[in-house]
C-alpha cells in the first residue's frame, strides 16, 4: 500500500487534518491510519464515564468519514517506522473474543508522513497507580469505569436492603486539572437521578461520596486563581471534597494514601494527575524528549528525519515565545490548520511554507455539570484574559464541540444538526447504566 500524505492518529488533530485535506486531494493521496474504529472528542470521555453521555450516539465512524470526506482509512495500530524506506509497519487486528486474526501485519508506504498518537497517562512511579486506577485515555477507558461504576453501584444498593451496616461507595479521583473537576462535577450530577435506575435506597450526598486529590495548592492551577477559586466553590456546592498540596504516594486495591500519612478509602479510583506521549514513540529511531514526546522544529517536522511530522499530545514544539505548547485541544486544532497549508502547497509542487507555527491561547473552558461552565478567555490586547461563568460560559465550551464536529464533517449545516443532537442529549437527563 502507498499514500501520498500518511497519518497516524485520529484524534481532534490528526481527523480534522485527514478530512480537510481528504476534501482537497482526495483518498488516492490521504490516508488516516488508527488502531479504533471510532472516533469520540476526548473532552467528552468524562459523560462517557459518568454515564450521562451513550458512546454509541457520540463515537463517529472511520470508515463512514472516510467515505463521506474522501480519504482512506486503515485499521490497526502503527508498531514500527522505516524512515529511509518511507514506510510503516501496522501491526494485525486480532478479534476482541476470540483472538481470531481479522487483518494480517501490513506495510503503508508514504511521502509524508504526521504522527498525532495523542498521549497516554503519566504515574509518575506511583506504587499501584498503574494497577489500581483507571484512566480516561479512550473509550474503552470510559466505558470500563461506568460499568464498574454500575456493579458498584448495585452493591451498594443490596447492602442497604440487607441492612449491612456501613454501605455507599468511595470514588477518588487524582488530579485536580480540567479532566479531573469536570468527572467529579459530572459523576456528582448522575448520581442525582440514579433512584430513576432503581438505586432508590441511595442517599447520593450521603453514600456516593467523592474526594479530589490535587497535587498543587489550588486546582486547575494552570488557570487563572480566579477560575480555580469559582471551580473549587462549586464542587464544594455538589458535596466533593477537595483535597489540595496533597502528594499521592502509594494507592492499593481498596485506598489512596498521601506523604502525609493520610489514607482515603477508594473503591474506584481514576488517575488525572499528568499524561506523556505513547511509549512505543521511543522505539521508532525518532528524537523524542524526556517525557517521551517527538521534538519538532518551528514548522512541526521531526527534527533529523525528512518527511516526518508530529502534531498534538505527542509533538514536544514550542509557541512564538519558545515556550512549550500545552497539550490542549486547541493546539492539535492549530497545528492541524497549519500542516494543512503545508501539505497543499506541496502538492502544487510550492514550498513549504516560511513562517512558522505559532500557538495562539484563546483561553480554558471547564465543565462543572450540565448547568455550569468556569473558564477564561484570552483578550487580544497583553495577554488579557476575560472571566466567564454560567450559562454563557456553557454555551461557550458547547460550541468548542461544534467547532470540531465543523473541522471534522465539513459543512455548517451538518454541524449544526450534529450540535443540536449535542444539545438534546445534554439537556435530557439521561444516566446510562444498563
Amino acid at each position: 500500500m502507498q499514500s501520498d500524505i500518511v497519518i497516524v492518529g485520529g484524534g481532534a488533530g490528526g481527523l480534522e487534518l485527514a478530512c480537510k485535506l481528504g476534501r482537497k486531494l482526495g483518498p488516492d493521496k490521504v490516508t488516516l491510519v488508527d488502531s479504533r474504529l471510532y472516533h469520540v472528542w476526548k473532552p467528552s470521555l468524562h459523560e462517557v464515564a459518568a454515564g450521562t453521555l451513550d458512546i454509541h450516539q457520540e463515537g463517529l465512524s472511520y470508515q463512514m468519514l472516510a467515505h463521506d470526506r474522501d480519504f482512506s482509512f486503515v485499521y490497526g495500530a502503527m508498531t514500527a517506522l522505516d524512515a529511509a524506506a518511507h514506510r510503516i509497519t501496522i501491526a494485525p487486528v486480532t478479534a476482541a473474543g476470540d483472538g481470531e486474526e481479522v487483518l494480517p501485519e501490513r506495510t503503508l508506504g508514504y511521502r509524508s508522513l504526521v504522527i498525532a498518537v495523542g498521549s497516554t497517562s503519566n504515574y509518575f512511579g506511583v506504587p499501584g497507580a498503574r494497577e489500581h486506577t483507571i484512566s480516561l485515555n479512550a473509550t474503552e477507558d470510559a466505558e470500563r469505569f461506568r460499568l464498574r461504576l454500575l456493579r458498584l453501584l448495585a452493591q451498594a444498593e443490596q447492602q442497604k436492603e440487607d441492612g449491612a451496616g456501613a454501605s455507599g461507595l468511595d470514588i477518588v479521583i487524582i488530579g485536580g486539572g480540567a479532566t479531573g473537576v469536570e468527572l467529579a462535577a459530572e459523576l456528582r450530577e448522575a448520581s442525582g437521578v440514579y433512584a430513576a435506575y432503581g438505586f432508590r435506597r441511595l442517599q447520593v450526598k450521603r453514600d456516593v461520596r467523592i474526594t479530589l486529590l490535587e497535587g498543587a495548592p489550588r486546582i486547575l492551577a494552570p488557570l487563572p486563581e480566579r477560575v480555580s477559586a469559582a471551580a473549587a466553590r462549586l464542587l464544594d456546592q455538589r458535596a466533593i471534597r477537595v483535597v489540595t498540596d496533597c502528594r499521592v504516594n502509594g494507592i492499593s486495591q481498596k485506598q489512596v494514601s498521601d506523604n502525609k500519612g493520610n489514607v482515603y478509602p477508594a473503591d474506584l479510583c481514576v488517575w488525572a494527575a499528568g499524561i506523556r506521549a505513547p511509549e512505543f514513540l521511543g522505539s521508532l529511531g525518532l528524537p523524542v524528549a524526556k517525557g517521551g514526546q517527538i521534538e519538532v522544529d518551528a514548522h512541526l517536522r521531526v527534527q533529523g528525519v525528512p518527511d516526518v511530522y508530529a502534531l498534538g499530545d505527542c509533538a514536544a514544539c514550542t509557541d512564538g515565545n519558545g515556550k512549550p505548547v500545552p497539550p490542549r485541544a486547541q493546539a492539535a486544532h492549530q497545528q492541524a490548520d497549519y500542516l494543512l497549508k503545508t501539505f497543499l502547497r506541496l502538492d502544487k509542487g510550492e514550498q513549504p511554507q516560511k513562517d512558522p507555527y505559532v500557538y495562539r491561547d484563546y483561553g480554558s473552558l471547564v465543565s462543572i455539570g450540565r448547568e455550569t461552565t468556569v473558564g477564561s478567555l484570552m483578550g487580544s490586547l497583553r495577554g488579557a484574559s476575560l472571566f466567564v461563568e454560567g450559562f454563557m460560559a456553557r454555551i461557550m465550551y458547547m460550541s468548542l464541540h461544534l467547532m470540531h464536529h465543523n473541522a471534522v464533517l465539513g459543512s455548517l449545516r451538518t454541524g449544526l444538526m450534529a450540535f443540536a443532537r449535542f444539545l438534546i442529549r445534554r439537556t435530557t437527563p439521561l444516566v446510562k447504566l444498563h
